[in-house]
This record gives C-alpha cells, sequence and structure tokens, in this order.
C-alpha cells in the first residue's frame, strides 16, 4: 500500500473527524520572512499568492492572488531556529541580504484549533507521517481538502522535516484574527545583534552562513 496517496475526498475526511491540538492564546509563534522578492510580505502576513512550492499551501491551482491566505511558523522552545532550518533548506545556506530576510515572532491572540499531523491522524486517514517529508505537490492537496472538509480549523500542526520533527504550523486565514497588533521580534538577518545566533544556528545546523 502507498504510504502517501492521495487524499481522500473532503466528505470522506470529514465523516472521519480531525484530531484538534488547541495551540493556546499567548502562544510563541517564530517564521522568517522576505522583504523582498517577487512576493515581498511582512511578519504578519498572510500569502495570498499560491499555490507556491511550499508545503501545505491551500489555495487552488492555477497560481494566482486568492481569498485563501497562508502563513508558515515555528513553535516551541526551538522555534526561532527550526524556522532558520525550514526556509533555508532548499539551499542550505542563510544568506543574510538575498531578498531582505527578517526574523520575527508573535504570541497569538486566541486558541487556534489545529488539525495535528503529529500522530496517528495521518495514518488513519490514510496518508503517513510522509505528509510532512513527501512530495510537497501531494501535501498540498492534502491541505486543500482538510481545508474544505473542517471548516472550524485554523491551519496545521506538522513535525520539521528539517529539525528532527520540531513543531511547525500552517495557519489558515481563518487564523488572522489571532495576530496581534505588533511582533515581539522583529530584525533583518543583516542585524549585527543576531549575528553570534544565527552563527550558531547554522553550526547546528551544518548550514553555510553568507
Amino acid at each position: 500500500m502507498v504510504k502517501f496517496p492521495e487524499p481522500p475526498t473532503p466528505a470522506e475526511l470529514a465523516k472521519l473527524g480531525p484530531d484538534i491540538h488547541i495551540l493556546p492564546a499567548g502562544s510563541t509563534i517564530w517564521r522568517i520572512y522576505f522583504l523582498g522578492g517577487s512576493h515581498p510580505t511582512s511578519w504578519g502576513q498572510f500569502r495570498a499568492w499560491g499555490p507556491t512550492d511550499a508545503r501545505f499551501d491551500h489555495h487552488l491551482p492555477p497560481a494566482s492572488i486568492q481569498a485563501r491566505e497562508i502563513l508558515y511558523g515555528a513553535i516551541g522552545s526551538k522555534g526561532a531556529l527550526t524556522a532558520l532550518a525550514e526556509v533555508f533548506q532548499g539551499t542550505r545556506t542563510v544568506d543574510r541580504t538575498f531578498n531582505n530576510p527578517f526574523l520575527a515572532s508573535f504570541d497569538t491572540t486566541r486558541d487556534l484549533r489545529l488539525l495535528d499531523l503529529t500522530g496517528g491522524w495521518p495514518t488513519k486517514a490514510g496518508a503517513s507521517m510522509a505528509i510532512s517529508s513527501g512530495q510537497k505537490a501531494r501535501a498540498r492537496r492534502w491541505s486543500q481538502a482538510f481545508y474544505t472538509a473542517f471548516h472550524d480549523v485554523d491551519g496545521l500542526l506538522y513535525g520539521s522535516s528539517m529539525h528532527a520533527n520540531e513543531p511547525c504550523v500552517a495557519l489558515y486565514e481563518r487564523a488572522a484574527k489571532a495576530m496581534p497588533a505588533s511582533p515581539s521580534t522583529n530584525r533583518m538577518l543583516v542585524d549585527p545583534n543576531l549575528l553570534t545566533i544565527l552563527k550558531n544556528g547554522c553550526a547546528d545546523l551544518n548550514y553555510l552562513l553568507v
């Protein structure tokens, strides 16, 4: 049996029911975003353009600006390092200047209902933990099905495939009202105050820092 097949229909998923993780209000979410490039964003802006090559975009093809929006981040005590590992996984090089990257964190203002993909539910739904590490295009189709099946789910909780299954979140636009008015952290990666942190983080990940 294929461990990571195409998703069931939204109706089948709805019948199965979700496994919900409550991320409580006041939880810190870390993310790295780019102020430059083709799709510049800000610390708390959900991306309306998609789907891109990111894992859990729930936008519908073809790629375009849509009402469906998404924001990726990492949580937990190692959230900043997890965000670094995830965002720069393609080249394993942390470039502090290209497209003007920032490190940001913010604290949620309400509880978030997240579909929990870190336990046994993916297997129950017909997939496996490969949903967090396998084909991204297929994972996007699963996310599209989740979004349709579970109308009260704010996003997804999943394990980082690049950083020891540390917890990550993919927030749908339904979570937008949980965003605070301002971030707790918002620094350019070229900020000298981040240099030691980035050096240590890249050493832990065996990533190159430039």
